[in-house]
């Protein structure tokens, strides 16, 4: 076959716009092959990861609050926008324009409508939902940015077309199953997940901020010691994280880095010194991956986000965990320092509203808190005795780790946030806001003990954008807001001599059930907090409500 006959690189995956200041963009893609990827005139050649090819491309010499279209070309081929697309063209807008700042955001996507068992009746998917309805707004109004606050894929639930893919692919009757167990499977998520056309093009134009949940790597990931030790001690575990791990840095974590990190990470400046595009970085991003498994201190998965008048901290709540009965944290001590000093030097910049991202919720309805907070002091108590065993398993059973389960994180989060919003690190913002997912519902809460704070504190839970809870999380979590409920916990918390907050909190709205995603209205010091939810009508048509508008300022 001549040259010219030779077919032109095809785009896989993407783009997917990540990273974007008033002056740069990074644009991420996944090829069939080695090329270079040309964006705005700015060029990267692929990476390999074990037969895969990807590239992140950085776009400078942006405008501060401008709206550039831009298209993709491999090898000098256009690939994207697609021939014959109805959609508009994606683009890139930085911050630092006239108006509103919108944030939408959520969590827990599993695959795409298209790929799921019509048999799960999982209502319609808020992801793609959303792109609907912004391709009927004027641009002015499209949101700002995209924060997904976990289990972007499901490795431990997988749909009918993968698992006949597994099936072929290796005996699915040995440990772990049906389940993903490295990289090459790992891929396979993604390509389902992110490949509806719709959201495909919703990921080109908005650009996103994500981080892990446990579903990425295995429902329970680093629950407790226990669970730890049960896991690690199989001959598959290694296997499932490195490849989680990795392909996680590969299709998430590189997109969260700004330029200037990116010109500081360590694996990314490894991979960029192999001078063959066909050179595996695999053995590069697998030790890192164990050390990340292994030392949790040796990669941070947690970062910032910079968008003028507001601050996105992102804080890894699952891979840095501190398990030790006794001395549990949910992140360790350097970690949270480092949360600390992102939260003050947000108030030294004049940040008018503090996002703290966190997969897991802060505040949990409080009969939910309770019973967490009993748990997590009842093990420590009875460690290696029968009762200790019962409540971890019941840990285990009820997934009983959230910030309520980490007490003395619970505490130090606090701490922070009531400083914040005191006005001890200097000026007080209009808004604390902590933005979490994970919990198969949506709702509204507000710290309001102690009562001296200038700033409003909020706890914004949305989730899941396209899956479903079963019916009896929803019972427990309606119940869990409960007076009742809380009177009865409060007895167990007392039984147990469980040491009481000092934080109060109240349900401001919620809990919404369904497929959800929600949005967040900034400008000046003013903040509101939109929900909307899909749902279908009685002849099966989907639909997407706005169930909440509140304000938080």
């Amino acid at each position: 076959m001549s040259e010219s006959a030779v077919p032109p690189p095809l785009l896989l995956l993407g783009p997917l716009l990540r990273h974007v200041d008033p002056v740069s963009a990074t644009v991420w893609v996944e090829t069939d092959r080695p090329c270079q990827v040309d964006v705005l005139g700015r060029r990267a050649r692929t990476f390999c990861v074990q037969g895969h090819h990807y590239a992140l491309v950085l776009v400078e010499g942006l405008e501060p609050g401008s709206c550039t279209p831009y298209e993709v070309h491999l090898d000098g081929h256009r690939v994207w926008p697609q021939a014959h697309s109805a959609l508009p063209p994606s683009r890139i807008r930085t911050p630092g324009g006239s108006g509103p700042f919108r944030i939408a955001f959520g969590s827990c996507r599993y695959a795409t409508p298209a790929t799921v068992d019509v048999r799960d009746g999982i209502p319609p998917d808020a992801l793609d939902s959303y792109a609907v309805q912004i391709l009927d707004t004027p641009q002015d109004e499209w949101p700002d940015a995209l924060v997904l606050l976990g289990d972007q894929v499901y490795a431990d639930e997988i749909t009918p077309a993968t698992h006949d893919w597994l099936a072929a692919r290796r005996d699915l009757d040995q440990p772990p199953g049906a389940q993903a167990t490295d990289y090459e499977e790992y891929t396979r998520l993604y390509a389902e997940s992110w490949g509806d056309a719709r959201v495909r093009w919703l990921l080109s134009t908005i650009p996103s901020s994500m981080i892990f949940d446990d579903h990425e790597m295995i429902d329970d990931w680093n629950t407790s010691a226990a669970w730890r030790a049960d896991v690690t001690s199989t001959d598959w575990w290694q296997r499932r994280i490195c490849g989680g791990l990795t392909s996680y840095w590969v299709y998430q974590h590189l997109g969260n880095l700004s330029p200037q990190e990116l010109e500081k990470n360590e694996t990314w400046q490894a991979i960029l010194r192999l001078e063959d595009a066909d050179a595996d970085a695999g053995p590069v991003l697998d030790a890192m991956a164990h050390a990340a498994d292994t030392e949790p201190q040796s990669v941070r998965w947690s970062y910032v986000r910079h968008w003028g008048s507001a601050r996105l901290i992102m804080i890894d709540s699952r891979a840095g965990r501190v398990l030790t009965e006794g001395d549990r944290k949910i992140l360790d001590d350097a970690e949270f320092d480092w949360v600390d000093a992102a939260v003050q030097q947000a108030v030294t910049d004049g940040v008018e509203h503090v996002l703290i991202g966190t997969s897991l919720p802060w505040l949990l309805p409080h009969a939910v808190h309770d019973i967490e907070r009993w748990n997590e002091t009842v093990i420590s108590r009875h460690a290696g005795r029968p009762l200790g065993r019962l409540t971890e398993k019941i840990r285990q059973a009820a997934d009983l780790e959230h910030w309520a389960a980490f007490g003395q994180s619970f505490e130090r989060l606090g701490r922070t946030l009531v400083s914040l919003a005191r006005g001890e690190f200097g000026p007080a913002p209009a808004t604390a806001l902590v933005l979490s997912g994970d919990v198969h519902h949506a709702y509204a809460a507000e710290l309001v003990q102690p009562g001296d704070l200038t700033s409003r504190v909020h706890q914004l839970t949305v989730s899941p954008l396209h899956n479903q809870a079963p019916h009896a999380i929803e019972i427990g979590f309606k119940i869990g807001w409960s007076r009742w409920a809380r009177l009865v916990t409060g007895l167990l918390r007392a039984a147990g001599r469980v040491e009481s907050t000092g934080l109060q909190w109240r349900k401001q709205a919620g809990p919404f059930f369904g497929n959800e995603l929600g949005e967040l209205v900034l400008e000046g010091r003013d903040a509101r907090f939109r929900l909307f939810a899909t749902r279908r009508d009685q002849t099966g048509n989907g639909h997407f409500d706005q169930v909440l508008d509140t304000e938080l300022s």
